[in-house]
């Protein structure tokens, strides 16, 4: 019984290796994103860390989870799969999915010890902070797993069954290529936001007024 509880990955016919499934993962890292952002930004705008703190231990709690007992019992994860549930799975090795994981749970001990316990904060907890962010979107956003970049130069062993089989060594499709225009057009994106920031800067930081003179009425309302 315990061998079924305590385990990582799940075993799938037509898999060698216990795998998990990166749909649910990365609707998982998308709620823990939200949530990390949310806090880190209430401790930039009003220099208030208690969210950030109840986030720092749901973050660990949940990856302990992942990691000491199953991922399926993770609670962002189950939330992932209510989420996602009628997608198609999609597969991948769990090694280096747990890989990169241990590195989420070390950071997160870290930041319980620094900013929870200790009750502290210094430039090392806003690296942490902003490293777990850049790890959460990439995750979430493009699939791509940064942790799982490291598991090849700590294991000599190829990793397998990788998000969108980036493992396998292959050529790109027509579709996936990038010509000289794209990146031209990409270039001059760029260029045009910045020549925004000059030309329109000034105007755009004059406070909007009130369309239909809303906050007037409720003041006049209230005296």
């Amino acid at each position: 019984m315990a061998n079924k509880i305590i385990k990582f990955g799940e075993d799938v016919e037509g898999y060698n290796i216990p795998v998990l499934n990166e749909r649910e993962v990365r609707a998982g890292a998308g709620l823990l994103f939200l949530f990390m952002f949310i806090s880190i930004l209430t401790v930039i705008m009003k220099g208030d860390f208690l969210m950030l703190k109840y986030a720092i231990v749901i973050f660990l709690t949940d990856f302990l989870i992942r990691v000491l007992i199953n991922p399926k019992y993770a609670p962002t994860l189950i939330l992932g799969r209510l989420i996602v549930y009628n997608q198609t799975p999609e597969y991948v090795g769990a090694k280096q999915k747990k890989f990169a994981w241990v590195i989420g749970l070390v950071l997160a001990v870290i930041m319980l010890v620094l900013q929870v316990i200790v009750n502290s904060y210094s430039p090392i907890t806003g690296l942490i902070c902003f490293i777990c962010l850049i790890f959460l979107f990439f995750e979430s956003a493009f699939g791509i797993c940064l942790g799982c970049k490291f598991y090849g130069w700590f294991y000599k062993e190829k990793a397998q069954y990788c998000p969108g089989e980036v493992c396998d060594v292959k050529s790109r499709q027509p579709i996936q290529k990038t010509s000289v225009t794209q990146l031209m057009i990409v270039l001059g994106f760029i260029g045009w936001i910045v020549a925004a920031v000059f030309l329109f800067n000034d105007s755009f930081a004059e406070k909007p007024y009130d369309l239909f003179g809303i906050e007037n009425k409720s003041h006049a309302e209230q005296k």
